[in-house]
């Protein structure tokens, strides 16, 4: 296929710099519709964007005969329906994270799309960002010897939201958790990609600051990669504290790497010989670099590193660390 059509149902905020841009960026690339429940949000969104079509019924989208593929960017709870509908159509997807608000429902998306012979690609763009891919050459090159440890440090204070309008990603029965779901899971999944899948995996997840009733501190031990190479981790996620803070540390035998999951500051390498930065800014359209890849893969001339069963890695991490405060939470309900 020389070019891929695309439609996106749920032309929310993400999608008007961090990703909608991209599918008209990237090579081999287009994209021709857009669909919102409020028709008017979609016509204009497809107006400022120089879209051809809006729609505000998705399954008008599914089966416009000029989208190729379709990106779900609506929030999690929704995922499941849209990829299994696009599936059924014959459609590939490429479905925002966390994909969605359990392993299981990313179980059921995984084997809707092996039933139909679409691919599914899941947006954990940081795995092709050039800022991490630095990362994987340093590891690469033995910048910091043979990885020993990782630590994750992720903290802010909490919003101040109106508790009859709270957003979606701390209601638990649209985004599957908080915070540590909507944001942890990015850099869980970075380090599936950097180290090696995550394992022996053990977390405990409270409520401090009552602000809201999903989880907003977590702190988790792991392994991440498998036999002599394992890197032992640990991490702690607060939503709830007053310093905001967010590293990385890669613990090497010859040195220790260590960055922000969502900054663009440089990297900083400390070995015997002293610390220097690394310059490592974000693309303008971050989620671009993965966007290209997801082209790539469809028009048969390059592989994408983020796809379902990735995704589901993440997911089943995510879960295991939850388990205890969800049942906490579903027995007090």
């Amino acid at each position: 296929m020389d070019e891929i059509s695309w439609g996106i149902i749920g032309v929310g905020d993400v999608t008007e710099v961090k990703s909608g841009p991209g599918f008209q960026q990237a090579e081999g690339s287009r994209l021709v519709a857009v669909m919102r429940r409020d028709g008017a949000k979609a016509e204009d969104y497809a107006r400022r964007h120089g879209v051809p079509r809006w729609y505000d019924d998705a399954e008008a989208l599914l089966v416009d005969p000029e989208v190729d593929a379709v990106y779900v960017a609506t929030p999690p709870d929704s995922h499941r329906h849209y990829a299994v509908r696009a599936a059924a159509v014959g459609k590939p997807v490429y479905v925002e994270k966390p994909m969605a608000r359990t392993a299981e429902e990313c179980r059921t998306m995984i084997r809707a799309c092996d039933a139909a012979g679409v691919p599914l690609f899941v947006a954990y763009y940081r795995r092709a960002m050039p800022r991490f891919r630095t990362v994987a050459t340093l590891l690469a090159d033995g910048a910091i010897g043979d990885v020993r440890a990782v630590t994750v440090r992720t903290t802010s204070a909490p919003e101040m939201w109106d508790p009859g309008h709270l957003p979606w990603r701390v209601r638990p029965e649209i985004a599957g958790g908080g915070l540590f779901v909507d944001l942890g899971s990015h850099t869980l999944d970075l380090l599936d990609h950097l180290l090696g899948p995550l394992s022996h995996v053990r977390g405990t997840a409270v409520n401090l600051g009552g602000h809201y009733p999903a989880e907003d501190t977590v702190t988790m031990t792991f392994q991440a990669g498998a036999g002599d190479s394992a890197v032992e981790g640990v991490g702690l996620w607060c939503f709830a504290a007053q310093e905001r803070t967010d590293e990385v540390s890669l613990v090497g035998s010859r040195g220790t790497l260590r960055f922000s999951t969502f900054g663009d500051e440089p990297l900083r390498l400390t070995t015997a010989t002293g610390e220097r930065t690394i310059e490592a800014p974000k693309p303008a359209t971050v989620q671009l670099p993965l966007i290209q890849t997801v082209v790539d893969a469809l028009r048969g001339v390059g592989p994408c590193p983020s796809t379902g069963v990735s995704a589901l890695r993440t997911a089943e991490v995510v879960d295991t660390v939850l388990a205890g405060y969800r049942d906490r939470m579903s027995l007090g309900s």
